[in-house]
């Protein structure tokens, strides 16, 4: 790992939590250099739903470079972007009665967020966008500026300007209802709120600690977006893509957003980033928003393939009954230790484990890496376990998973109690 320690910046992250070198992978497996093998519980962060060098989508991409196709296009037309863009069409947009035209934008999450901002303060003439507590929406400057962990922002690098936070659903506890302040603020003329020109979330905050919107909630915002000529713009880069168990986290609510921001999975392992706009916000001049990397026609190549999961409802079905899976025995480890004080909450196959005590979810993921699962921590202290396994992991490594994460709490619980008990 020295090599790593020398020449690499000290930002890097992820390396600290897993510090071993990983050499390679397959479907939810990875082996590192000494040839021990881990169960993946993290996905690249939801990049990888189909699960790490899928053949398919291997193949796909073998066969485009062996005939040597187009890989770097800018955004002129390439027979690997034609084929995306009518497969994405007929497979995802048009059975689910959905209008929007695709602007690629730089190929990560974040740059999809920045054009989404800057196209509905271009389109509706204002400035201010309404972001949530808990939020994620990636580290540029204006993706950070609607990104509520502290952990990220620092006034000497961030302007803050033109940027309005507000509760989330459940944020100020069951009973509360955060849009009727909201609605309550737009109404009121001396609220000190600015008409925001959109609204932007997650319908599922993944980063922020597995915090899931209702139903009734996210239609109520759209209804208040639509009465006050809010654009309402959905960021569903990591909870997208199938992790809801729809292929868009925001079907269940029965909305359609203004504007989506898609990234992570969407290009089948390999960086793509673009937004989903109603087709007469499309008012860009030519050119006015751009980028070297627009649009990865290798990218293209494996979302085509990953997209045909979608021709049927297979992949669905199976994430609800593996959520279901994750949903039951995670409430049962959860009733086993009492003394964790923990709460289970997930939708599709994205959950989160919620152990109050500072500090101790960090030692359950150190101690499942030592078991052989790599699994990250999400909330504004780390203290929720957050399960994000590939979408198409199989039944029996699921529960595998599972069961080394049961093995790493007991672990840790009994190396507590003989602590306590070695100090009387």
């Amino acid at each position: 790992m020295r090599i790593f320690e020398n020449m690499e910046s000290r930002v890097r992250g992820y390396i600290r939590s897993f510090p071993v070198i990983f050499k390679s992978a397959k479907g939810a497996m990875l082996v590192d250099e000494m040839d021990k093998e881990y169960i993946d519980f993290f996905a690249g962060a939801g990049t990888l739903n189909y699960g790490h060098n899928n053949k398919m989508i291997s193949n796909a991409m073998i066969e485009y470079l062996q005939n040597d196709g187009v890989l770097h296009g800018l955004d002129m037309a390439t027979t690997a972007k034609k084929n995306f863009l009518y497969k994405f069409t007929e497979t995802i947009l048009e059975p689910r009665q959905l209008d929007y035209k695709l602007q690629f934008t730089g190929p990560t999450g974040t740059n999809a967020v920045e054009t989404a901002l800057k196209l509905a303060r271009m389109v509706k003439g204002r400035s201010n966008i309404v972001c949530f507590t808990n939020g994620y929406h990636g580290l540029t400057m204006g993706s950070l500026a609607i990104t509520g962990n502290n952990h990220y922002r620092d006034e000497a690098y961030i302007s803050r300007s033109n940027v309005s936070f507000m509760p989330y659903d459940n944020y100020l506890g069951p009973d509360c209802n955060t849009l009727a302040l909201f609605r309550r603020m737009l109404e009121d003329n001396s609220s000190g709120l600015d008409l925001p020109a959109a609204v932007i979330l997650e319908t599922i905050q993944a980063e922020g600690g597995v915090n899931i919107a209702s139903r009734r909630w996210l239609k109520e915002l759209s209804e208040i977006c639509y009465e006050f000529d809010i654009l309402l713009i959905v960021d569903d880069i990591q909870v997208g893509n199938g992790r809801s168990g729809d292929f868009f986290s925001f079907e269940e609510a029965g909305i359609k957003p203004d504007i989506i921001c898609l990234s992570k999975a969407i290009g089948g392992g390999l960086p793509l980033a673009f937004i989903l706009l109603r087709p007469d916000l499309d008012q860009w001049k030519p050119g006015e928003h751009t980028g070297t990397f627009r649009g990865n026609n290798l990218a293209f190549v494996a979302s085509t393939q990953a997209l045909s999961y979608w021709d049927t409802n297979d992949l669905s079905e199976a994430i609800q009954y593996k959520g279901a899976v994750l949903d039951r025995e995670l409430n049962t480890i959860a009733k086993e230790f009492p003394e964790l004080n923990a709460s289970v909450r997930g939708r599709g196959m994205i959950y989160g484990f919620e152990i109050p005590e500072r500090g101790l979810s960090n030692q359950i993921s150190e101690r499942c890496f030592e078991n052989g699962l790599v699994i990250e921590l999400a909330g504004a202290e780390d203290q929720v376990l957050k399960f994000l396994p590939p979408l198409v992991i199989d039944e029996e490594t699921l529960l595998k998973g599972i069961g080394i994460v049961k093995q790493s709490i007991a672990e840790i619980l009994q190396e507590k109690q003989d602590n306590l008990k070695g100090e009387f």
